[in-house]
C-alpha cells in the first residue's frame, strides 16, 4: 500500500498490524494541520488508504478516539475534542444504569457505559462533549473526577469466579467493590450478608474499586439498613468530626456579654408553634394591635450566626452539609445536637439569642414598615399546631392560661384572616395535594400511611414566615446587600403548551404566557372536583424547580417579586448566610461573601438541597415498596394520577401508595396516548382511561431495587366522574415480570478481557471479571424463560472471542 504520510508511531503500529493504519497521534496532528473537521471518507482520501480492511480499521479507530475523548464527532465530521469546552457537572445514574452529566443551566450530557466505570452517582466531574446522536442528544467524555461523593457503601457480599465483591444497590449497582479473601474470612462474612465497606481505591475505566470491611450488618433487618445505606450512597456527611463537636460544646448559656448590643424582648409573649414531634424550634412569633389601628408582628429567628463563625470547623461542616436531611422517623442534622436542639433552639422558659424581623402592618394587612435587629428573647410556651388549632376552634383549655400569650394568639388569628385574603388577591398558588406521614414498627417498617391535615395554625405560621422572608428580600434589595435569593422562574413555553392543551379540554382558558392568576383560576375552578389532585398534579409538573441564586428573578409560585430564606438557619445554610449579611450591614462591616463566591454558594446549596430531597424520596419509596410486599395479590381501589404512552400511574386511595399499570395489562385492545386530554384511548372498543378515573387494581409485583410497584387492572370503576356499570374488559394475560429478565442480565458474567476497540486490555487488581453487569442494557423484550447459567456463560465466551477478533482491527 502506498502512503503519503510519516507516522511518528510507525514502529509500534507495524508491530501490531500487518497493514499499519495511521496512529492516533498522526490522526490528531493531521486534523490540526488541515484546520477543519474531516469525515472518515476525507481521511481515507488524505491518507491514500486503498484496501477495505484498512478503511474499516480507520473507522474503528476514529470511533474509539471519540469514545476516549480525543475527537469530537458532529454528524459525519470529526474534529479535535481538545477544542471543545469542558464543563463542571454532577453525575446522575438512574435505576436502569443509564448515566448523564448534569450541568447547571445547560442540557445534560449523556455518558456511555465506559465513562460510568469511573464514577459513582453524585460525583462531581469535568466533562466534554464528544458526539451528538441521531436523536440530537449530546454524549460526553469525563476528563477529570473532581469530587468523590461516595466514601463508603453498603451492599450484599457476592462471589464470582472465586473473587469476593460487594454488590451495591441502585443507583450504584454498576460499581461493585472488590474485597480480599482474607478480609472476608477475618470478618467471618457469609455470602448474601449485608456489609458496610470503605473504598480504598476508586475505579478507573479498566480497574474495579477495592475496599475493606467496616461492619457486618447481617444481623439487621432490611428496614434498619435502608437509611444508612442511602446516606452512604448519596454521599451525605453523617458523622460530626471530633473538632466540630468540640467547637459546638464550647458554648455556654447566653451571658450578659452575649446580650450586649441586643434588643431585650424577654418580656414579650413570644411562643413557638411546631409539630408534636419537632425537636428544634428556630422561629417564634408575637402580635399586638397598634394604637390607631393596624398590627405589629414580631418574628424571632434563632441567631445561629452567633455560634457558627466563619473559618471554624463547625462552619466548614455546616457548609458541606448545606441542609438537614429528613428521612421518615430519622433526621440527619446540619448542626450538632448541642446547638440544633440546645442553644440555637428557642426552647421555652430560657433566654435565647435571636435575629428579629419586626413588622408594622395596616388594618388591610399591608406591610408599612419593617426593621431587622439582633435580640434576646424568652419563649413563654412551646405550643403545637394541634393545640393552637383547638384554641382557635373555641377550646380555651388547649393552651396555657397566660393572658399575654392568648392575647397575642387572638391578634395573630385576626391578622391571619386578613393575610389569607391578600394571598388570594396576589394569586399565590394553592394546589390541592395530599401530604402523608407514616407510623413505624420497632424494626423501622411501616405500620400505617396516613393523610396529614393542615389546619389554621399551620397556615398562620406559614404566613408569618412569608412576611419575614419577603421583608428580608426587600431589605437586601433596598440596601444592596449581597445574598442568596430563593428563585422560582416562570414555566417554560413547552410545559405551558401541554398544560394549555389539557386545560382547554376542561373548558377553561389558559393563555400562552400565563400569570399566577391564570394558574389560580384553573385551581379554583377545579378544586371541588373529585379528580382535583390529579388535575393539580398536571399544573405542578409544569413548574420549574426553585433554586438559590445571587441574582433576584422573583418567585413565580408564591407570586413575589423578590423572595429569600431567612427563617430556618438551624436546618438551612442559606438562611445562616443571610443572617450574617444583615448583621454586617447593621454593623457597617464588610459583607462575609459576595461576587463569584456567592454565585458558587448558590450552586452548591442548590445541589445539597437536591441531594437531600433525592435521598429522602429514595428511602420513602423503598419503605412503601417494602410495605406493599405484604399486600401482594390483594385488591385496592385507586385513582389514576398520571397517564403516559406506556401506562397508567395509580395512587391507592386507602394507602396513598403509587404504582403503575403497564399499557399491555389494560385489556385486549390497542391503546393510543392522547397528550392533550392525558388519556389512553382504546382504538377498537373505545375504552378510555383518564386522570382522576377510579380503578380497582391488584398488587402484582414489587421491585425494591428500582422502587417500583406493578398493578394489574381488575376493573375500571369511573370515567370522567361517572360510574361505569358495564363489565370489566378482559385483562391481557400477565407477562412475566421485568425483574426476572433483568436478573438474568444482572447475573451474566461479562468478561472484560479487551476494550471495545480491542486496543487496551483491561487491567485487574484482583478480580478476574467485572462482578456486576458492565455494559448491561435494559431488556427490550421480556423473556418468558430464563436461560441457564451455563448457557449464559457460553454466550459470554462467544462474546469474548468476537471481541478478541475485533481487536486485530484496532
Amino acid at each position: 500500500m502506498m502512503k503519503n504520510w510519516v507516522d511518528p508511531e510507525a514502529k509500534a503500529e507495524a508491530e501490531r498490524y500487518d497493514n499499519p493504519i495511521p496512529s492516533r497521534t498522526l490522526i490528531l496532528e493531521s486534523i490540526e494541520k488541515l484546520q477543519q473537521a474531516q469525515s472518515h471518507a476525507d481521511l481515507v482520501e488524505y491518507f491514500e488508504i486503498a484496501d477495505q480492511k484498512s478503511i474499516d480499521a480507520l473507522s474503528h479507530r476514529l470511533i474509539a478516539m471519540v469514545r476516549d475523548g480525543q475527537l469530537m464527532k458532529d454528524g459525519f465530521k470529526f474534529q479535535l475534542a481538545a477544542e471543545q469546552p469542558t464543563h463542571e457537572a454532577t453525575v446522575y445514574i438512574n435505576s436502569k444504569g443509564l448515566g448523564s452529566a448534569h450541568i447547571d443551566g445547560q442540557n445534560d450530557i449523556l455518558l456511555p457505559e465506559r465513562e460510568l466505570r469511573l464514577v459513582f452517582n453524585g460525583d462531581r466531574v469535568k466533562v466534554r462533549q464528544t458526539s451528538v446522536d441521531r436523536k440530537g442528544k449530546a454524549w460526553g467524555f469525563i476528563t477529570e473526577v473532581q469530587q468523590r461523593r461516595v466514601k463508603q457503601i453498603i451492599g450484599k457480599l457476592s462471589m464470582y469466579d472465586g473473587e469476593y465483591f460487594i454488590q451495591p444497590g441502585n443507583p450504584n449497582s454498576h460499581q461493585p467493590v472488590t474485597l480480599e479473601k482474607e478480609l472476608v474470612e477475618h470478618a467471618k462474612l457469609n455470602l448474601g450478608d449485608s456489609v458496610r465497606v470503605a473504598i480504598d481505591d476508586y475505579p478507573s475505566r479498566e480497574e474495579f474499586a477495592t475496599g475493606h470491611v467496616v461492619q457486618s450488618m447481617a444481623d439487621k433487618a432490611d428496614t434498619e439498613i435502608i437509611i444508612p445505606q442511602t446516606i452512604l450512597e448519596f454521599g451525605l456527611p453523617y458523622e460530626f468530626p471530633d473538632n466540630v463537636l468540640k467547637d459546638a460544646d464550647s458554648f455556654k448559656e447566653p451571658s450578659a456579654k452575649d446580650r450586649e448590643g441586643r434588643v431585650d424582648l424577654r418580656d414579650l409573649a413570644l411562643v413557638t408553634i411546631d409539630g408534636e414531634d419537632a425537636r428544634d424550634f428556630d422561629d417564634a412569633v408575637y402580635a399586638e394591635k397598634r394604637p390607631g389601628g393596624g398590627y405589629r408582628v414580631v418574628v424571632a429567628i434563632a441567631d445561629v450566626s452567633h455560634y457558627v463563625r466563619t473559618g471554624k470547623p463547625l462552619d466548614d461542616e455546616a457548609q458541606e452539609r448545606g441542609t438537614s436531611v429528613y428521612f421518615p422517623h430519622f433526621v440527619l442534622p446540619m448542626l450538632p445536637e448541642a446547638l440544633s436542639n440546645g442553644l440555637c433552639s428557642l426552647n421555652p422558659q430560657v433566654d435565647r439569642l435571636c435575629m428579629v424581623c419586626d413588622l408594622n402592618l395596616s388594618r388591610a394587612g399591608r406591610v408599612t414598615k419593617f426593621e431587622f435587629y439582633p435580640a434576646v428573647m424568652h419563649s413563654k410556651a412551646r405550643l403545637t399546631y394541634t393545640q393552637v388549632a383547638q384554641y382557635f376552634d373555641g377550646d380555651s383549655a388547649a393552651i396555657p392560661e397566660d393572658r399575654d400569650v392568648r392575647k397575642s394568639l387572638n391578634t395573630l388569628f385576626q391578622l391571619y384572616q386578613v393575610l389569607k385574603g391578600l394571598r388570594s388577591q396576589r394569586h399565590a398558588m394553592e394546589f390541592e395535594t395530599v401530604e402523608t406521614y407514616m407510623t413505624f414498627d420497632e424494626l423501622g417498617g411501616i405500620q400505617e400511611i396516613l393523610p396529614r391535615t393542615r389546619n389554621d395554625a399551620h397556615k398562620l405560621i406559614e404566613e408569618c414566615m412569608l412576611l419575614a422572608n419577603v421583608a428580608a428580600a426587600e431589605f437586601a434589595l433596598k440596601n444592596d446587600i449581597p445574598m442568596l435569593y430563593r428563585v422560582h422562574e416562570p414555566p417554560e413555553f413547552s410545559r405551558i403548551q401541554k398544560v394549555r392543551e389539557f386545560v382547554k379540554l376542561l373548558g377553561l382558558n389558559f393563555p400562552e404566557q400565563p400569570t399566577q392568576a391564570d394558574y389560580q383560576a384553573v385551581i379554583d375552578a377545579t378544586k371541588d372536583r373529585i379528580d382535583a389532585p390529579s388535575i393539580h398534579a398536571v399544573l405542578l409538573r409544569s413548574m420549574m424547580q426553585a433554586y438559590y441564586g445571587a441574582a433576584n428573578a422573583g418567585h413565580y409560585g408564591l407570586a413575589y417579586e423578590a423572595y429569600t430564606h431567612f427563617t430556618s438557619p438551624i436546618r438551612r445554610y442559606p438562611d445562616l448566610l443571610l443572617h450574617r449579611a444583615i448583621k454586617a450591614h447593621l454593623a457597617q462591616k464588610p459583607y462575609p461573601i459576595s461576587g463569584a463566591a456567592l454565585d458558587d454558594a448558590g450552586e452548591h446549596f442548590s445541589q445539597t438541597e437536591r441531594r437531600a430531597d433525592e435521598a429522602s424520596r429514595s428511602v420513602t419509596m423503598w419503605l412503601k415498596c417494602h410495605y406493599m410486599q405484604q399486600h401482594l395479590g390483594e385488591e385496592f381501589v385507586g385513582v389514576i394520577s398520571a397517564v403516559t404512552e406506556f401506562g397508567l400511574f395509580v395512587t391507592l386511595k386507602d394507602l396513598y401508595v403509587d404504582g403503575m399499570i403497564h399499557v399491555s395489562q389494560l385489556g385486549d385492545d390497542f391503546f393510543m396516548f392522547d397528550q392533550a386530554s392525558q388519556s389512553l384511548v382504546g382504538q377498537s372498543r373505545g375504552q378510555t382511561f383518564s386522570l382522576g378515573d377510579e380503578v380497582k387494581v391488584k398488587v402484582a409485583g414489587v421491585n425494591l431495587e428500582e422502587r417500583k410497584i406493578d398493578f394489574e387492572l381488575v376493573k375500571q370503576l369511573t370515567h370522567a366522574g361517572r360510574a361505569i356499570r358495564s363489565r370489566a374488559p378482559r385483562v391481557a394475560k400477565a407477562a412475566p415480570r421485568a425483574e426476572a429478565t433483568e436478573e438474568i442480565f444482572h447475573d451474566r458474567p461479562v468478561k472484560l478481557a479487551v476494550s471495545e476497540d480491542g486496543e487496551q486490555p483491561l487491567k485487574k487488581k484482583k478480580a478476574k471479571s467485572k462482578p456486576s453487569s458492565y455494559g448491561k442494557k435494559p431488556a427490550k423484550k421480556v423473556t418468558a424463560k430464563a436461560e441457564s447459567k451455563d448457557k449464559v456463560k457460553k454466550k459470554a465466551k462467544v462474546k469474548k472471542k468476537k471481541s478478541n477478533a475485533k481487536s486485530k482491527l484496532d
